[in-house]
């Protein structure tokens, strides 16, 4: 079961302004990618299962969270069906993010009063998914609707919360594109949990990076 409803989850995305996304079939590698984002400040992870067996390198990788990470919200992304967004709430997830906008996931995640952030392209769609409970919608791909789309629906819709993914990076140019423009939070993935020339995740600078990414945040939401 989550630890966090999703009131509460809602709240530090607002707080930290940034989700980091990452996943790793590697337990091990895992373990230490997600401390390095603790280490950096941030407070919420989407761990996008992709892969065969993710659930139980999650159910394994939440335990060593929860007992290692105090305050640190793990989350599951990549879901696109009722049924596996069940399995992963069973392990622990606090919030499940979807590339599509699915009704069958609303409904189970609300029934546990889990967020769930759907992937939504068009107004139409947020404001569904807002009728079903949806408090933060999932702009993506972010990259392909830009920062002059989030502005455009804060427009009519100044109460909707949104949170792009996909074309956003760990630079104050790119993250004032964003605030500005009335986001509440960024997903940031491969531009944040990046691998070096060898090929292995520079931890320290995973750690650094976060750090300054949420300072810039900090000061654009000041």
């Amino acid at each position: 079961m989550a630890n966090y409803t999703r009131i509460e989850v809602v709240n530090v995305m607002k707080q930290t302004g940034m989700v980091p996304l990452f996943y790793n079939a590697d337990l091990e590698i895992s373990k230490k990618v997600i401390k390095a984002t603790y280490d950096g400040g941030a407070r919420l992870l989407e761990f996008t299962a992709r892969g065969d067996f993710a659930h139980e390198v999650f159910g394994e990788l939440n335990k060593y969270v929860l007992k290692e990470m105090p305050g640190m919200i793990m989350g599951v992304g990549s879901v696109t069906d009722a049924a596996s967004a069940s399995r992963f709430m069973a392990l622990g997830a606090n919030f499940i993010v979807t590339p599509v906008f699915r009704e069958d996931i609303a409904i189970v995640c609300n029934r546990r009063k889990v967020l769930w952030s759907p992937g939504c392209g068009t107004l139409t769609e947020i404001c569904r998914a807002e009728e079903l409970g949806c408090e933060v919608v999932k702009l993506f791909p972010g990259d392909i609707y830009g920062p002059a789309f989030v502005k455009a629906i804060k427009g009519p819709q100044p109460w909707t919360s949104i949170m792009p993914t996909g074309g956003v990076s760990p630079t104050k140019e790119n993250l004032e594109g964003w605030f500005n423009a009335g986001v509440t939070c960024v997903g940031m993935g491969s531009k944040l949990i990046a691998k070096g020339a060898d090929g292995k995740y520079d931890l320290a600078k995973i750690e650094s990076d976060t750090k300054n990414a949420l300072s810039i945040i900090s000061a654009l939401k000041s």
